[in-house]
Order: structure tokens, then sequence, then C-alpha cells
């Protein structure tokens, strides 16, 4: 429908353009109102979706601050003297149509990436484990050591030497890092929240898209107009 209506206002363009340039402003106009009218029509739709039932985090863990308005760190907890954050992508914002084929409904977010830093007050770097989390297991994909950063993230550059690909670990290794950080919480008891968080967060950047594209489309609809 949008395609045959974008078409419909586009052809008059093709014949008189030739002729009148005044006339490109009045088809400019009537694609802007398409547009705009589009976007009105899915931000309202949007709006009235039923946001997912509120799920807190398994204690101790927190949320941060104005993580839903950031992309850094979604939880932390202390454990002894150790600080413990967590930030988590959906897997197909890695790997384009990654959850295709994998039981991941379009409407689903059953795979996730969690990225976990381990930092001590008295230490320059700090430990990093990029997992996998399902609904049911977490896996870990690798660990390494990064610089400390301040709470607006930590997906920074990694050292020169990244340590081993996880899996050439021997069995004993990896179920000792596993147990790591089994100990200080990480487990799949964070999939709820993080899912539900992912739901939340992905609501509002997708009614704050429309809302900033309409505003810029109709700012210079109004100046053409003027």
């Amino acid at each position: 429908m949008w395609r045959k209506a974008l078409e419909g206002a586009m052809q008059p363009w093709r014949v008189i353009v030739s002729r009148r340039s005044s006339s490109s402003a009045s088809v400019s106009s009537a694609v802007n109102s398409i547009l705009l009218r589009s976007l009105k029509e899915h931000y309202l739709e949007v709006s009235k979706m039923t946001a997912p039932p509120k799920v807190s985090p398994p204690s101790p863990f927190e949320i941060m601050k104005g993580a839903l308005e950031s992309s850094g760190p979604v939880l932390k907890r202390s454990y002894g003297d150790e600080e413990i954050s967590l930030q988590v992508m959906r897997l197909a914002n890695i790997i384009p149509g990654g959850g295709d084929g994998d039981g991941d409904s379009d409407d689903g977010i059953n795979q996730l990436f969690l990225h976990v830093d381990i930092s001590k007050p008295e230490q320059k770097d700090s430990l990093h484990f990029l997992c996998g989390l399902y609904p049911d297991a977490l896996g870990i994909h690798s660990v390494s050591m990064r610089p400390k950063v301040d709470t607006s993230g930590f997906l920074v550059a990694r050292t020169k030497y990244n340590g081993p690909a996880f899996q050439d670990l021997d069995e004993k290794m990896r179920d000792a890092l596993h147990s790591y950080i089994e100990e200080r919480g990480i487990n799949e008891s964070l999939f709820p929240f993080l899912q539900a968080w992912l739901y939340v967060k992905d609501h509002r950047n997708l009614m704050r898209w429309f809302k900033t594209v309409g505003s810029f489309i109709n700012e210079r609809k109004q100046a053409s107009d003027a």
C-alpha cells in the first residue's frame, strides 16, 4: 500500500517537471505528507503495544541508573572487593538474521550476548567474559583482559593478546571458568529480566525513532510551505 501510494504521488512529477519547477515542490510536499501520515500511524500502533510483565533482576544485582537511555551496562553488583557489571545485546544486533531458523520468532528475544566485566580496585585491567545467554543455559564464548572504563560502557579495545579460544581450553579449565562466573550469580536466572528489559528498550527506541524522523520531515515540510 505504501509503495503504491508513493508511486502515485511521484507519477505527476515525471510528466510535469519539465514544464514548471514549482510542481516539484508540490510533489515533495505530497510525499512528505504520505510519509508523515505513515509514521504517525505506526507510532500510534506501537504505542498501543502491551508492555511485558515487570520483572526484577535476581538479587543482589541492581539496575544501572540511566541504563535504558544508554548503550552501557544494565546490571551491577559487588562480590567481595570486586565490582561486576553486565551489558546485554540481542544476537540479531551482532549477527544480522542470527535468530532466524533457531527457534527465535519475529517478536522473541531468546538468544542474548552477555558481556560480563569483573574489576578490582587495585587492578588496572578488568576480566571480561563474553557469554551466550539462553532461557535455560549460559555458555562462555571468550575470556580476556581489558582496560577499566567508567560506567558508560566497557566495550573497548582489547589488549594485544586476547587469550586462547575458549573451546581450545581443556575441559577442566572450561569448567573452572564456568564455576567462577556462576559463583558470582552469572547464570540463566538473569535471562527473564534481561529479556523483558530488552523488550522495553527496543519499544522505547522504536517510539523515539518514529518521533524524531517525523519531527525532521515535518520541519522540512513547514520550511518549504513558508
